[in-house]
């Protein structure tokens, strides 16, 4: 089936989605909507592969599927507005990318015939170049009607994508997850950074330095699994360097690091780590939060 697909909001989402599904065929056309009176500089538009619309336009006859690609907060009021433009075309799914929220914004566009779901990738979209190479292959929680749930699995299918269906009442604990796997993850390399600074590292070559550990330590985990995929002091038990750190931490990082500690000594529990030496960790980083 070929897609007509009209996304709001041409942001980095919906540029990296709405690429991805034009480079992976299926789609005849896309539409998109901004507030800006000009499209953003991306191939879909440089090179005359989407048409571009300044302000809110009805997807016209055929369209199949609708993206709201726009803020969280801003849901709400371009769900009415577009309600306000008419009645869906026949067979017409509309679907918003927030990962934390359920159907409830898009209720105007249901009253007007549309099956309405949500779709949000779990991936990172800093840049919407990359949306083809970004997306394949990975998953995208779902939730709402049957309708849009069978839809979502049809226009993935060419990249790739791999559906989670989400019940909606638990897409918080959903999106939560991934601001650990993905924003968290950000924050700890910066730390880490931080600290290589402090140890004498140039400022420049300090998270240069980390992310080939980072990575390995990805790569492990997805051959291994988190408990296998477990190295460093707590793992091994090793209290004196333990203490070690956290004498030497500033107390930002020493909060940080006890924190992190506790989820990692359950990690080490898991795989038999000593019950006394689990004790022992578990008073240092208890004293430190």
């Amino acid at each position: 089936m070929a897609e007509r697909i009209l996304i709001v909001g041409p942001g980095r989402a919906g540029l990296s989605l709405g690429y991805a599904l034009w480079r992976a065929g299926g789609v005849e056309s896309i539409t998109f909507c901004g507030r800006r009176h000009d499209p953003p500089p991306h191939p879909l538009f440089i090179d005359g592969i989407s048409e571009y619309v300044f302000g809110l336009q009805r997807p016209g006859p055929g369209s199949t599927v609708v993206f709201l690609a726009v803020p969280d907060e801003m849901l709400p009021e371009i769900s009415m507005a577009l309600a306000a433009q008419g009645d869906a075309p026949s067979g017409c799914v509309a679907y918003h990318l927030s990962g934390a929220l359920g159907t409830d914004p898009l209720a105007p566009l249901m009253e007007r015939g549309y099956s309405v779901g949500t779709l949000h990738p779990l991936q990172s979209l800093a840049d919407p170049l990359l949306g083809p190479e970004q997306l394949e292959g990975v998953y995208f929680a779902v939730s709402g009607e049957p309708a849009a749930i069978s839809t979502a699995r049809r226009i993935l299918n060419p990249i790739g994508g791999s559906v989670l269906t989400i019940p909606v009442a638990r897409r918080p604990l959903y999106h939560a997850a991934a601001v650990f796997a993905s924003n968290y993850l950000a924050g700890l390399i910066a730390a880490a950074g931080r600290l290589m600074v402090q140890a004498g590292i140039p400022e420049e070559e300090a998270v240069q330095a980390i992310l080939p550990l980072a990575r390995g330590s990805l790569e492990n985990l997805g051959r291994l699994g988190p408990v296998r995929a477990l190295t460093g002091p707590i793992s091994r038990g090793d209290i004196e360097t333990v203490r070690l750190h956290l004498r030497t931490l500033e107390p930002r990082e020493r909060a940080l690091y006890a924190s992190l500690g506790s989820e990692i000594l359950r990690l080490a529990s898991e795989s038999g780590l000593d019950e006394d030496l689990r004790d022992e960790l578990n008073e240092l980083f208890e004293r430190e939060k």
